[in-house]
């Protein structure tokens, strides 16, 4: 079977299987790979970039190593090729979890109990919800929402198209190396450099993908581009930019504004600032425009495999 059809029924399951089963409860790859890589932190750590990037390379090239033995072995099964895909696409994507936990806050939101939305909401960002109130909170959902549809379902599926299952364990596991250490504390801000700068060339094409699938299965695609023309390039991330205002125009939102990180206050320019602010009942909104962007992200990296494909053949 050829490389373009093996990923298509891979992906294509595995994105099903997200659907119908979520993340397992325990045992999850991605909680393997965590632990594997906070092991690897406590020999390398140093307040310095070179050894911070020895980190990055011995985990991220880790795993695609893996993956390309993986795959390597079972080449010369049809089957077990694409049951391998589909098992790593399963593993690496994370709609069903995104959306799950978006919808636990907003249903806790529109019972007007504001304290347990709070507990929920670490569970998807790394806002501080004791500084937020009912409308910050349901901001804050909507642009997890956002963020994650490319870092935890497009992103994947384009690396996946670019190289297999390699791919996919690669893009996840960046992915998951920034959020452990990519972020600016004083324990990271040096060891944590590499990662972070390799999380966003590899977010890119994805963050790029995600903008457009939004405008196009949004509400409003002219007000999702004009947001994105407009304002992305005023985010302070490059892959989260496009994609939270593209949203925020497609939706017919406001996003971003004033927020809180571990105690300390940023202050972000507004994407959109002609929508409205953002309601309880956008929640959901989003969680549907999300899982639309991740099914045409699919059909867009099957057909351009394909194409490849048969270009190179």
């Amino acid at each position: 079977m050829r490389a373009d059809r093996v990923f298509a029924y891979g992906a294509a399951a595995g994105l099903l299987g997200d659907v119908l089963l979520g993340d397992p409860r325990r045992g999850h790859p991605v909680a393997v790979f965590g632990r594997a890589a906070g092991a690897v932190e406590k020999v390398l750590w140093r307040e310095h970039r070179g050894w911070g990037a020895l980190h990055t390379a011995v985990c991220a090239g880790g795993a695609v190593a893996l993956g390309a033995v993986a795959q390597r072995v079972v080449r010369p099964s049809r089957t077990a090729s694409v049951a391998l895909t589909a098992a790593a696409t399963w593993a690496v994507v994370g709609g069903t979890s995104l959306a799950r936990e978006a919808r636990s806050i907003g249903r806790a939101l529109e019972a007007g109990d504001v304290e347990a939305a709070r507990e929920r909401l670490p569970h998807l960002c790394g806002r501080d919800p004791q500084a937020l109130d009912a409308d910050g909170i349901a901001r804050a959902v909507v642009e997890s929402v956002a963020e994650n549809t490319s870092d935890a379902v497009v992103g994947a599926l384009v690396w996946g198209a670019v190289g297999g299952v390699p791919g996919l364990v690669g893009f996840r596991a960046v992915n998951t190396l920034d959020a452990m250490v990519g972020h600016k504390s004083p324990r990271y801000r040096r060891y944590g450099w590499a990662s972070a700068r390799l999380d966003d060339v590899a977010g890119w094409p994805g963050a790029r993908l995600t903008a457009v699938l939004a405008a196009v299965a949004g509400g409003d695609p002219r007000g999702a581009v004009r947001a994105w023309r407009a304002d992305a390039d005023r985010h302070p991330s490059p892959n989260a930019g496009p994609v939270e205002a593209s949203f925020a125009g497609a939706l017919g939102v406001r996003l971003g504004g004033t927020l809180s990180y571990g105690g300390r206050i940023e202050h972000r320019p507004v994407l959109n600032g002609a929508g409205r602010a953002v309601a309880v009942h956008d929640i959901e909104r989003a969680v549907r425009l999300s899982r639309r962007v991740g099914w045409l992200a699919l059909g867009v990296c099957v057909a351009a495999r394909r194409i490849v494909k048969g270009r190179t053949s």
